[in-house]
């Protein structure tokens, strides 16, 4: 029997997506995600690296940032769930129902994209504790290290590049795995709650080049008051990015 699902709005309503009732769904990292991604030329093809339902693919579709989105995901009832969303967004693209950490990334998408995106598992296997709906566990735990592989052989010659977002405290572990992988961190922007608290986010741009050159970005800050977002983070809310920015 499938899950009971919603229908819910995101982009001011620019997008709308269909998700699980329970479990691991769409969040402000997702269209963070996107925001850090797009720039105002779109790519031919974006592939999205643990999509879930489509989330961040789907929104820099959206707002003009990529003409085709490959979405890869490993669940099956999301991969149902990403192909009704990417028909639904009117996407050119295709859905893969892949586990990278056995298979790796489809032949169909090696050194195919001018840009990936990837929300990985936050957490190594047994680092917090277990949850109880298993497409929570299966989105919130596991390795790192297959995504930021799958990245590197996903991206299109010298020019492609693969963004990242990851927890701030566990940066370390994200930059072992691209020296591991043959990627560089090209641009860094980290993410905090407030502005006196430390950063809980990072959003990491890789690309096949020399090291160094490593450009910090200006932080963003998500709350000025409680329950009042920066005029920063509404604009992502919002999808005033990419060419919606304009």
């Amino acid at each position: 029997m499938r899950r009971a699902i919603t229908d819910d709005a995101l982009l001011d309503g620019k997008l709308r997506l269909f998700q699980p009732a329970d479990g691991y769904r769409v969040n402000v990292d997702a269209l963070i995600l996107a925001a850090f991604a797009a720039k105002p030329r779109a790519v031919r093809l974006v592939v999205d690296l643990g999509a879930g339902v489509g989330g961040v693919g789907l929104a820099l579709h959206r707002v003009g940032a990529a003409e085709r989105v490959a979405l890869v995901e490993r669940e099956g009832a999301l991969v149902e769930l990403a192909r009704e969303n990417l028909t639904r967004a009117g996407a050119a693209g295709e859905v893969f129902r892949v586990d990278l950490a056995r298979e790796g990334l489809p032949p169909e998408l090696t050194e195919r994209a001018e840009l990936v995106v990837c929300n990985p598992p936050y957490f190594p296997d047994g680092a917090v504790r277990r949850q109880k709906h298993p497409l929570t566990r299966a989105s919130r735990t596991g390795k790192l290290e297959p995504f930021v592989a799958a990245a590197a052989r996903a991206l299109r010659g010298t020019r492609g590049r693969a963004a990242f977002a990851y927890p701030a405290p566990s940066l370390g572990e994200l930059f072992r795995a691209a020296t591991d992988a043959g990627l560089v961190p090209k641009r860094l922007r980290l993410v905090h709650a407030r502005a006196d608290a430390p950063a809980r986010l990072a959003l990491v741009e890789l690309r096949r080049a020399k090291p160094g050159g490593l450009v910090v970005e200006a932080p963003l800050v998500e709350w000025s008051a409680p329950a009042v977002r920066t005029p920063a983070l509404d604009a992502i809310v919002r999808g005033r990015f990419g060419r919606g920015a304009r």
